[in-house]
C-alpha cells in the first residue's frame, strides 16, 4: 500500500467516525442510533485494518476482525435487543435541544483539535492527524451521557466514548495487542449485557427506562 493511499484511507475512516458521532448527537431515533453505532464500529475496524495492511502486521488484522465482530455486529445487536425489550423508539425529552447540542459539538471539536496540537507537532503523519477525531468521539460520548435521559441513549454514549478511546489508542500506539483488545471488548460487552438486563427489569417494574424518573423512588 502506498503512503498516499494509506493517508486517504485513514482520513476516510476518520471522517466516517466523526460523521456518525455527529449524527448520533443530532438524531433522537434510537433505531437510527443503533445503526449508526454499527457503522461507526465498522469504520473503526476499517481504520485498524488499514494500519495493519500498511505495517504488514497480521496481529493488527486479527484485531480489526475482532473489532468488526464485536463493535460492528455484536454490541449493536445487543443494544437493539435492549431497545426492543424496553419498547423505546426515540429519545423524547433530552436535556439539550438539537440546536444547542450542535453548538456544543462545534466547541468540543475545537477543544479536541487544541488538545491534540502537541501530538500533531511531534509527528505530523496521517495517523497523528486523525487523533483529534478520536478525542472528539470521547467528548461526544460524554455529551450524550450527560444530556440523554433514556437508558439506551446512555448506553450509546458509553459505546461512543469507548470507540473514541480505542481510536486514540490505535492511532497513537500503532496498534493494540490482540489479547488486550479482546479483554477490553469483552469487558464492554459484559457491561452492556448487565445494563440490558437492568434496563429490562426497570421497564418491567416501572413501565419505562428513563433514568431520571428513578430519582422519585422511595423505600
Amino acid at each position: 500500500m502506498s503512503a498516499s493511499l494509506f493517508d486517504q484511507l485513514i482520513s476516510l475512516s476518520a471522517g466516517v467516525l466523526l460523521l456518525t458521532s455527529v449524527l448520533l448527537v443530532w438524531k433522537r431515533s434510537l433505531i437510527a442510533a443503533v445503526r449508526l453505532l454499527a457503522l461507526q464500529g465498522a469504520a473503526l475496524a476499517a481504520m485498524v485494518a488499514v494500519i495493519g495492511v500498511f505495517e504488514s502486521d497480521l496481529e493488527l488484522l486479527a484485531v480489526a476482525g475482532l473489532v468488526l465482530l464485536l463493535k460492528g455486529f455484536v454490541l449493536p445487536f445487543v443494544l437493539d435487543r435492549s431497545r426492543v425489550r424496553t419498547g423505546a423508539v426515540r429519545e423524547e425529552t433530552p436535556l439539550m435541544n438539537t440546536t444547542s447540542s450542535l453548538l456544543v459539538l462545534s466547541l468540543l471539536t475545537m477543544l479536541a483539535y487544541l488538545v491534540s496540537q502537541p501530538w500533531l507537532a511531534l509527528d505530523p503523519g496521517p495517523t497523528t492527524a486523525a487523533v483529534p477525531v478520536g478525542i472528539s468521539l470521547v467528548l461526544y460520548g460524554f455529551l450524550i451521557l450527560t444530556t440523554r435521559r433514556h437508558a439506551i441513549s446512555q448506553l450509546v454514549g458509553f459505546l461512543v466514548l469507548d470507540n473514541g478511546i480505542a481510536t486514540v489508542a490505535f492511532l497513537t500506539s500503532g496498534g493494540v495487542p490482540f489479547v488486550v483488545e479482546l479483554g477490553a471488548s469483552l469487558d464492554v460487552l459484559l457491561v452492556v449485557l448487565i445494563l440490558r438486563v437492568l434496563g429490562g427489569r426497570i421497564t418491567d417494574e416501572f413501565g419505562g427506562a428513563y433514568l431520571d424518573e428513578l430519582t422519585e423512588l422511595r423505600d
